[in-house]
């Protein structure tokens, strides 16, 4: 086989599929464009008519069906222009691509002209048209007196504006229309030409921009041209359609347009996909930090919004973002041209990527954009981007700007955008068939630097000697290797551009393989669990990145591309792998075999690619020595009379030639030198990310709809879309609301073998983010009227409106003062109802958006366990939801709201804290209450107790509760989930003294009640003394509306950690074997939770003080270990305290050491002895009256966090005073008890322990 290639299988592997042609049916006249939404007010010749498809070539393929409407309002979306003599007549280019159902792609390159009007009908149509609209001017301008602006200030309709002209006579007429044409928009055809637009279409499998606009450039500048193609346009368009075949991957193809050869050229394996929009003009359009952020968007599959008054630059930046995904794919709408009647897809509440055309003086604001909550706006011409807000930051953003800015700037184009070279419309022309071939020759090297010289003298002479007129189009074939040499920079440019962001990738990426989980046995037992299923371990993914890359990989590894890439990766188990994955885990694989570096991916360093230069110069090499030549143009079997050449006038096609393809054997063209040894057809799986045959195979991975359904403008074709928008709302809910169930419920209570799940921080923000993002699309689907960039913040604006009329205001939450003492029944009534958390979130939110005083409402409502009964609130007003709503909008489909909020309800069995853990900086309202025992509950009025509270944010201060009450209400900064309380008073009189059963605090916003057990007494002479106990809280009640009478009598008691001690001290008389057993598993249990926390990721771990101080904790199981075998009775009296133990022992070591030299004590000695003494001495000249169950927390605290408290038990155990203090079994005297506690505390000496300041308050250690 030589180099010589032809297209004569099917209509798959030919470079082009259809050849179209749009303009104006002279059949059918003009017909208003009422979609394009402009006014009568406007001239005639400003105004959109209905274009149509005038021919198409061929009539359909089996693949990839002709698709009429589609086509034409892709070819023409603002559908015919007319122009005259005086306006520009530029030719444009533009392209768009086009979705088929089963996932496959077809690009289509778009030549506009324009082209004389010939038919009288058309030209009397318009010129009675400007005449309607002058004399509709005049009658507007002199029937605008007062009396008669209502009636003038609409348009007459088509039948008064006849009976208006009809009024008139003649020579009114024709006075009118005479003074009116000098205006701009007239149109006389006795003094002007009429001119309409007319669109040239090449629909393609692959993305060949370049050779694609030069071919249909050639083809009009042939047209134009006064002297005729050297062939009839037919054979040029037969030959494009059924004799260039595409070029086989790895290799380049030059086939022949009208003036001059033409190369295309498709990557080959172990390359990136095939991309020829220019990634050098997207990023001079919008510069290096707006390209960054508008990737960002996209990875994150918000909506995005790209606008633009040339529709090539829609497409160059559409095309170019989307590129740069790789080895990802966009999964939702993709349609980077709409024209006017497709607007209401703005409405669409998934994820899109979109692009209108801004007409001229359009501004911004003038947009209905029913979704901005999560939408990136892209003002291309302005060279702006409005990204959503909290807009997470790329990985190693700032060191990948650099590197890309350095690419640009090897090219010469500046980081920071602005400078758009735009390619001319007419290509370079070769003066003649002899340039062309020696052009051929220059490509393919066989042409020397001599033989140019030559060739440009001799075309200089020729042009001096009044040869082929350059204005024809001709150019020097100097000027044509510069513009070749453009293109070749160009392509350079785009694959080291995208090389970077593939390096990117694979470095965030390059373990994946070891987090997905591959648990079924099949692919039908996969497909049919996989909702159930996690396919990727999240959490250890997220446990080996840089905390720096964690808020952006949280919100990626949700999104739909990231899913369908891993459920890619897990189908290709049983069936073969896609071929973006397959080329993305090549790569990786080839990167680990260099890569011997073993650097930890959480501390490394950022990397350059190293593959830039290499990728441009294959490219380079393919561009400049085409490896195959297709055939020629040739004659076709046409009858006489048939192909004649009008200038100027694109020729009526001839139907009978251009159905099918004929048999061309006899015709070839001239074999490459370079490639005339036989060429072995590469059977290796092609891998173009925009190739048909490279789209997902598995059609279920994919569920956008279909594109043919999107570009259908028909009153039941956008029924039928907004149907579906309305089903896939509801399935998302579903899903994602059964997604934060699992994670909330499954994760943590298997971990720690409890009934409370807990995972907070990275997850749970990601998941509640997603939850606002759907609220957000839920309520602006089909949203007419709204407030600010918030759909769902705009409706409870106007139901807070709409109630302000008929309910009484509520007091502020926070406008109750110190000495309130009871709530009244309006704000009892109130406290929760979607008015009173509206206005707490108002109150707070100085500066906050309007996107941000929502989500605020959402988080609050969420952790109150109230969003479910929020929204079904905020949708009784049914004339407020017709008012703001369109009848296809979500809210109004009755049925599926409810089932809505039923998905929605079910996130009431779990406990959030998502706004208390968000909003930090708030000021909160919090009332303290202290309930002693009943039987005591007089002796409260001789205390004068004060509290101060803690949480995960700070503490509160001491706030004094005033005599003779027990409960206090004060007002600070947002404390967080409350974990410790201090409770002290400050009269130490001997009637002083209260028995405290508990202290409840209330958080008056969120609803949270939280529990401070207490059980003990606070005086002095009493128990241990204490006149201050630091509390553990534990949150008792999540809030709701059945908190509202909770005040009305005492909470059930719970048992305290002092009241546990108590019932063990009791039985510790009876040596049992049970009891040492019981009492050493309690410990190990202990230690084993505190080594569970530091394991989990930081922003998932509990509260610490709780595993220490807390019911079950280290201390009171520390405790428990030293009351076992202690002989109560011969040394402490009624009450036995271990603190009594640890300050004798204390004594015992500080006076053998004095007595140690005489005596030749056996006392031990060293470092450990003397820090037990001199923290046990420091503990006891604290200021702090926290009595002895105090002041041994306080020691166990300090020695767990200063990495000693391992050291001091066999300390206490090889203690003289111990063997008379303990009885024979003891665990303290037990050596092998004593030693495996000893080992199970040396285990925590690696971690790294913070106390609350409330635990070490007035310790100076």
């Amino acid at each position: 086989m030589n180099g010589t290639a032809a297209a004569t299988g099917s209509a798959s592997c030919r470079f082009a599929h259809y050849f179209v042609e749009c303009g104006v049916d002279t059949e059918t006249g003009l017909e208003p464009d009422d979609g394009a939404g402009e006014g009568f007010e406007q001239s005639p010749i400003r105004r959109s008519f209905k274009s149509k498809v005038l021919v198409h070539y061929p009539e359909s393929t089996d693949r990839n069906p002709f698709n009429k409407d589609a086509v034409n309002m892709l070819c023409m979306p603002r559908g015919l222009s007319f122009r005259t003599r005086a306006d520009g007549l530029d030719p444009q280019f533009h392209s768009f691509t086009m979705s088929f159902d089963d996932g496959t792609r077809s690009y289509g390159f778009v030549h506009t002209f324009y082209e004389e009007v010939t038919s009288a009908q058309i030209i009397t149509a318009m010129q009675t048209l400007c005449q309607m609209h002058h004399v509709e001017r005049h009658s507007a301008s002199s029937a605008s007196s007062p009396s008669s602006s209502s009636s003038s200030a609409s348009s007459p309709s088509t039948s008064s504006m006849d009976s208006l002209v009809s009024s008139l006579d003649e020579s009114d007429t024709e006075s009118l229309v005479s003074a009116c044409l000098g205006c701009a928009g007239s149109f006389d055809p006795a003094r002007d030409t009429l001119y309409v637009s007319k669109a040239l279409c090449l629909l393609t499998p692959l993305p060949f921009l370049q050779a694609a606009r030069e071919f249909l450039s050639q083809l009009h500048q042939a047209v134009t041209s006064h002297t005729a193609p050297p062939l009839p346009i037919e054979s040029y368009i037969h030959n494009i359609l059924y004799e260039v075949p595409l070029p086989p991957p790895g290799r380049s193809l030059r086939f022949h347009g009208v003036q001059g050869p033409i190369v295309c050229q498709r990557p080959g394996p172990g390359e990136l996909p095939l991309g020829e929009y220019p990634l050098g003009e997207a990023f001079s359009l919008l510069g290096v930090d707006n390209m960054v952020q508008l990737l960002t968007c996209v990875l994150l599959e918000t909506q995005v919004l790209l606008c633009s008054q040339d529709y090539q630059r829609l497409m160059t930046v559409a095309e170019g973002v989307t590129t740069l995904l790789f080895p990802f794919q966009w999964q939702h709408i993709y349609l980077p041209i709409v024209s006017a009647p497709l607007h209401h897809l703005l409405d669409a509440p998934v994820p899109f990527l979109i692009g209108i055309q801004r007409r001229d003086g359009t501004q911004r604001s003038s947009l209905h954009l029913p979704h901005e909550a999560n939408l990136c706006f892209v003002d291309i011409d302005n060279r702006c981007v409005e990204a959503p807000e909290d807009l997470p930051v790329f990985p190693d953003q700032t060191e990948l700007i650099q590197e890309l800015s350095e690419v640009l700037l090897r090219f010469g184009l500046p980081p920071q955008g602005g400078v758009v070279t735009t390619p001319a419309t007419a290509s370079p022309r070769l003066s003649s068939l002899v340039l062309e071939d020696l052009m051929e020759d220059r490509r393919n090297g066989n042409l020397g630097g001599e033989e140019l010289e030559v060739l440009e003298r001799l075309q200089a002479l020729a042009r001096r000697c009044g040869g082929e007129k350059m204005s024809d189009g001709g150019k020097t074939l100097g000027h044509a290797f510069e513009e070749e040499e453009e293109e070749l920079k160009a392509a350079k440019l785009n694959i080291q551009l995208r090389e970077v962001f593939a390096g990117r990738f694979a470095a965030l990426f390059g373990r994946y393989e070891e987090f997905v989980i591959h648990s079924a046995l099949d692919l039908d037992s996969w497909l049919s669990n996989r909702e159930g299923t996690f396919s990727f371990d999240k959490g250890s993914f997220f446990s080996v990145q840089p905390a720096t890359h964690l808020h952006f990989l949280s919100r990626f590894l949700e999104t739909s591309m990231f899913s369908s890439f891993v459920d890619g990766k897990v189908i290709s188990r049983w069936a073969d792998r896609e071929p973006l994955q397959q080329l993305f885990d090549s790569r990786l694989e080839r990167e680990r075999l260099y890569d011997t570096d073993e650097e930890d991916s959480r501390n490394c360093r950022y990397r350059k690619c190293t593959t830039v230069f290499e990728s441009a110069q294959v490219i380079e090499h393919r561009l400049l020595k085409a490896d195959h030549t297709a055939i020629h143009p040739h004659l076709l079997d046409m009858r006489i009379g048939q192909g004649r050449h009008h200038p100027g006038y694109f020729p009526k096609l001839q139907a009978d030639v251009l159905a099918q393809g004929q048999n061309t054997n006899k015709w070839s063209g001239r074999v490459t030198a370079s490639r005339r040894t036989d060429l072995k057809r590469s059977t290796v799986i092609e891998h173009s990310g925009v190739d048909n045959e490279h789209r997902p195979k598995h059609t279920f991975m994919r569920k956008n709809l279909r594109q043919a359904q999107l570009l259908d403008s028909s009153p039941q074709a956008v029924t039928q879309t907004h149907r579906e928008f309305v089903d896939g709302l509801l399935s998302e809910c579903r899903l994602k609301t059964k997604r934060m169930l699992m994670e909330r419920m499954g994760k943590e209570s298997v971990e720690l073998g409890q009934g409370e799940a807990n995972i907070t921080g990275l997850q749970e923000n990601t998941l509640i983010h997603g939850l606002c993002d759907l609220l957000e699309r839920t309520w602006g689907h089909g949203l007419q009227l709204k407030q600010g960039k918030s759909a769902l913040w705009s409706h409870l604006l106007h139901y807070q409106a709409a109630r302000v009329k008929t309910v009484i205001p509520a007091e502020s939450p926070g406008s109750n003062g110190l000495d309130q003492r009871t709530l009244d029944v309006g704000t009892l009534l109130l406290r929760g109802s979607v008015i009173q958390d509206m206005r707490f979130i108002q109150t707070m939110s100085e500066g906050m958006s309007e996107v941000g005083q929502a989500r605020a409402w959402i988080h609050l409502a969420l952790e109150k366990k109230m969003l479910s009964r929020h929204l079904k609130e905020l949708l009784t007003n049914q004339e407020l939801l017709r008012q703001l709503y369109k009848p296809h909008a979500f809210l109004l489909c009755e049925e599926e709201r409810e089932q809505f909020l039923f998905h929605l309800l079910s996130l009431n069995t779990v406990d959030y804290l998502c706004f208390t853990r968000v909003f930090t900086s708030i000021s909160i309202p919090y009332r303290v209450v202290i309930i002693p025992m009943k039987k005591l509950s007089i002796a409260m009025a001789t205390v004068d107790p004060w509290v101060c509270v803690s949480g995960e944010l700070g503490d509160s201060g001491v706030r004094q509760i005033p005599k003779n009450t027990q409960d206090i209400f004060f007002q600070c900064r947002n404390l967080g989930r409350l974990s410790t309380l201090q409770l002290g008073q400050e009269n130490s009189g001997l009637l002083a003294k209260c028995l405290i059963d508990c202290v409840m605090v209330y958080n008056e916003i969120t609803g949270h009640t939280y529990k401070f057990p207490c059980g003990r007494w606070l005086g002095k002479g009493v128990g241990d003394g204490s006149l201050e106990r630091v509390l553990i809280g534990q949150l008792v009640s999540p809030g709701g509306e059945e908190d509202a009478g909770r005040w009305t009598g005492t909470p059930p008691e719970l048992a305290s950690p002092s009241q546990s001690v108590r019932a063990v001290l009791e039985s510790l008389g009876s040596r049992s074997r049970i009891l040492s057993v019981e009492v050493q598993e309690d410990m190990r249990e202990a230690a084993n939770n505190l080594v569970k926390h530091f394991h989990k990721p930081e922003q998932e771990r509990g509260n610490l003080t709780v595993l220490l101080c807390g019911e079950g904790g280290l201390v009171l199981s520390l405790e428990k270990f030293l009351l076992h075998g202690l002989k109560s009775n011969r040394l402490f009296l009624r009450n036995v305290f271990v603190w009594d133990f640890i300050e004798k022992t204390v004594v015992s070591l500080e006076t053998a050491d004095q007595m140690g030299g005489l005596h030749g004590s056996t006392m031990p000695k060293g470092p450990p002895c003397d820090l037990l003494c001199h923290y046990v001495n420091a503990i006891n000249a604290s200021p702090r009256n926290i009595g002895k169950e105090g002041k041994f927390q306080l020691l166990v605290c300090l020695g767990i966090r200063d990495r000693l408290l391992s050291h001091w038990l066999p300390l206490l155990a090889e203690c003289p005073l111990t063997a008379r203090t303990y009885e024979d079994g003891a665990l303290l005297r037990d050596r092998a008890a004593v030693h495996s506690l000893s080992r199970i505390l040396h285990t925590l000496n690696e971690f790294t322990i913070t106390l609350e300041t409330a635990l070490v308050k007035g310790v100076d250690l």
